[in-house]
């Protein structure tokens, strides 16, 4: 035995391994997970902004607790950059020259992939994966912080900004790669709207942070400005700008020095001389920079919402040029991002309800042309029953447009899902097998009606037999309008009307005339049925042939109304035959009785003798005497009883009917229906 045979390994090869399709599965959920992980890095990066705290009089300190955090997430959002650069890789392009016909052809040589993204994106994306926050605020500002250069730190965290000029460009061309995949972002309007409210706030949020980190500088600014003042001024204690920074706080030179020194003073914003704070005194006047880091970021967060709300109305500047350009944004910004929101929640809005603005457009040509063209008020009742109905059961939605624009095999195996569970609900139509219910189901089309809606009427032509789901039809008939008969049953969940058109369907040479209907059939509430039209139900006619089955023939009429009324009228005529002929034998019974009866006695009476007859004549006369005349009496009622039953028996060899006193209705003929030809010997002809 080989031991050099390797198991065949049948584990799959990992994305890192493989040439991704751009339309893939795999490739669309990453692009959505990305798109997440973007816009929480733009979230991320301004809070580097609120590192910078006044923790004492006169004083900076970074938050380093703070700086910790906000590095963890960055870093694991730089990672999700790193992986979308490596999955580019490895993801192939559609050629160019291939787009002529269709989707076009898929370039999956790795070498090519790699040469296309480096020529392309590789730039801007290597540019966004950089940990610049993380190299600045951690290797940058602590090697550079020195007494002269210690006013430039929070220049230097404002350069993080730059970054945001890739990772924006990223969001851009990633949005748009999977609409054209997915054909949107978000799957409902909600979701929408909420995602362009997001981008707003994201705006807003880096509108103050950016606003809280140039009112750190500009306190900064005032007061290194009067420390150089008191430095020049050989003021004693001499400032330093070492002072600034919280690390020197116990400094005994310090406390001296801020005791004497008029720099807590002259920068107040309320009372500044020959400083002006402009748009940024709100901060220091309502102490946003010395607050807890929670209250500090919604303070800022709302500054920058009001601001780019206002499009910077709201905002009073100062001369300084850095103010005036940064006030120019805001309202630049704040225009065009707010008209952006504004048009895209409208957009998404009217999406919501266009389906319900239709329908009241609909409705309200409805009533205007009832009123023009002057429906009775009843006819106009049942018209807004029926709109009101319908929009309550489909949402103004049209389930036919949409199947019919997919493919066959999901269009079947959609009814299959939405009618097959009702379908059996029909009895007649349990009896039948999966694929003649799948026929059925494909052909299948909803049907709608309000309360007393007329299907059919009787005499008219069949073209849709109907199999009800919800609700209850009554089906009426009077056999062609003959007096004296009417026949009235109601239709429930599970049984079908219009089977006329069954029988015509199943005719090996049915003409093309539809088949009159033998019934009234009209909902007594709101009905949902499925309808299968003549051409359709033609088809699975077709199918009971080749299927040739006992069972469906019994179950058909079992379950047919009509058949029942003609099986009930069948069985009441029947009755009545046998109850007429059971009469008639009771009273030729009777009459035989009678004159086996009348025969004896004459017999008797000429075999008696003279002797005989005298005597008895003798004890008759002395009979006659004791019984009086109930003899005579019981004689002729019998014979007026022979007489009536020989007249019977005259009129029935006659007319061939008897009829009794009790009886004198008679039972309306019913024409047996048509039954359906379920045998499969006209298949060859």
């Amino acid at each position: 035995m080989n031991n050099n045979i390797r198991p065949v390994s049948f584990r799959q090869k990992s994305w890192w391994t493989q040439i991704l399709d751009p339309g893939g599965r795999l490739v669309t959920q990453w692009n959505h997970i990305f798109l997440i992980s973007c816009l929480l890095a733009l979230f991320l990066d301004p809070l580097y902004f609120y590192l910078p705290v006044i923790d004492g009089p006169a004083c900076f300190r970074i938050d380093l607790g703070l700086g910790i955090v906000v590095t963890f997430f960055r870093t694991v959002a730089d990672m999700f950059y790193l992986t979308h650069m490596i999955m580019k890789f490895r993801m192939a392009f559609v050629a160019p020259s291939s787009r002529v016909f269709g989707r076009g052809e898929l370039v999956m040589d790795p070498q090519q992939i790699a040469l296309r993204y480096l020529k392309s994106d590789f730039i801007i994306d290597f540019a966004a994966t950089l940990p610049l926050p993380q190299t600045v605020i951690w290797y940058i500002i602590p090697a550079v912080k020195d007494p002269i250069t210690d006013h430039a730190n929070h220049i230097l965290s404002l350069i993080v900004l730059i970054q945001y000029i890739p990772r924006l460009f990223l969001i851009f061309p990633l949005y748009r790669r999977i609409v054209k995949i997915t054909g949107v972002v978000a799957r409902t309007a909600w979701l929408g709207a909420a995602y362009n409210l997001l981008l707003y706030m994201l705006a807003s949020h880096v509108l103050g942070a950016s606003w809280y980190l140039l009112s750190i500088e500009r306190q900064h600014s005032c007061w290194s400005k009067e420390c150089q003042k008191e430095a020049n001024s050989m003021h004693f204690p001499t400032c330093h700008s070492s002072f600034l920074d919280c690390s020197t706080l116990e400094q005994p030179d310090r406390r001296v020095w801020l005791n004497f020194s008029h720099v807590l003073t002259n920068c107040r914003p309320e009372n500044s001389i020959g400083f002006e704070y402009g748009m940024y005194s709100d901060a220091f006047i309502n102490e946003v920079a010395s607050s807890t880091f929670l209250e500090k970021y919604f303070y800022c967060f709302w500054w920058g919402l009001k601001g780019l709300s206002s499009y910077g109305q709201s905002v009073v500047t100062s001369t300084f040029t850095s103010e005036t350009l940064f006030c120019i944004v805001i309202c630049i910004g704040g225009l065009v991002l707010f008209s952006h929101l504004i048009g895209n929640m409208q957009t998404y809005l009217q999406n919501m309800g266009i389906r319900l603005e239709e329908w009241r457009i609909r409705r309200r040509d409805t009533e205007e042309w009832m009123r023009h063209r002057q429906l009775p008020l009843d006819l106009q009742e049942r018209v807004r029953r029926f709109v009101q109905y319908k929009w309550i059961a489909t949402r103004g939605v049209d389930e036919e447009a949409i199947l019919r624009a997919l493919p066959l095999d999901i269009r079947r195996e959609i009814q299959r899902h939405l009618c097959l569970a009702l379908v059996r609900r029909v009895p007649f139509f349990s009896q039948m097998d999966d694929q003649l219910l799948d026929a059925i189901c494909e052909r299948l089309v909803s049907s709608l009606s309000t309360q007393d809606a007329y299907i059919v009427r009787e005499g008219d032509p069949v073209n849709e037999m109907f199999f009800i789901i919800r609700g209850q039809l009554e089906s009426s008939t009077t056999n062609g309008g003959r007096s004296g008969f009417f026949n009235s049953i109601t239709l429930r969940p599970g049984d079908f009307c219009g089977e006329e058109l069954l029988t015509w369907a199943l005719m090996p040479t049915s003409s093309l005339n539809l088949p009159s209907s033998t019934r009234t059939v009209r909902s007594t509430t709101k009905v949902e049925a499925f309808a299968l039209r003549a051409e359709d139900l033609k088809f699975v006619a077709n199918q009971f042939k080749r299927l040739h089955s006992k069972k469906l023939q019994h179950a058909f009429r079992y379950y047919s109304h009509q058949w029942r009324t003609w099986g009930a009228c069948f069985i009441q005529v029947a009755w009545r035959r046998l109850k007429r002929r059971k009469l008639a034998k009771e009273l030729a019974r009777q009459e035989s009785l009678y004159y086996m009866q009348i025969s004896d006695q004459e017999g008797y009476l000429s075999e008696m003798t003279d002797a005989d007859y005298q005597t008895s004549s003798a004890e008759t006369s002395s009979m006659e005497n004791s019984h009086g005349g109930q003899q005579i009496g019981a004689t002729v009622l019998a014979s007026r009883f022979a007489a009536n039953a020989r007249k019977g028996i005259q009129q029935k060899a006659k007319f061939k009917v008897v009829t009794s006193p009790a009886t004198s209705l008679k039972m309306p003929k019913l024409f047996k229906p048509e039954e359906p030809d379920f045998s499969s010997d006209h298949e060859n002809s």
